[in-house]
């Protein structure tokens, strides 16, 4: 699944994505979402949250998320602490969320890389903001 979200600013109105795909590269699924005021970190991690429910919607056993945030990447994997209180209970969720899959993977990659999920997040934001 690849998975983005953020705010418009450094915080502001936020959005999330997912799009879950088959190992060939075939869509299967995709979803985006307005989440109010928010920070990026909050939103990329909402972002993954929404991608394993994609996921287990689908029935999937394994999942391989993929995000552009390396600081969620490498938090999940344990490469890096998580320190900000704000992040500790979505960590612990998308934690006990990964738990129900036999395999999983979070991997970060170059915005350039993960362009449907950055679009679904630009529209979700577009909606909610052009509707006021």
């Amino acid at each position: 699944a690849n998975v983005d979200g953020g705010p418009r600013g450094t915080r502001g109105p936020g959005g999330v994505a997912g799009v879950a795909a088959d190992p060939d590269g075939n869509v299967l699924a995709e979803r985006g979402a307005y989440m109010g005021e928010t920070t990026n970190n909050v939103a990329e991690y909402r972002a993954l949250l929404l991608g394993l429910e994609l996921a287990r919607e689908l029935g999937a056993g394994e999942v391989e998320v993929i995000n552009d945030s390396e600081l969620v990447a490498k938090q999940i994997s344990g490469a890096y602490r998580v320190k900000h209180a704000g992040l500790k209970p979505l960590y612990l969720e998308a934690m006990e969320a990964l738990r129900g899959f036999d395999r999983w993977q979070v991997r970060s990659v170059r915005r350039e890389s993960n362009t449907r999920a950055d679009a679904l997040v630009n529209a979700a934001l577009d909606a909610r903001l052009q509707s006021r």
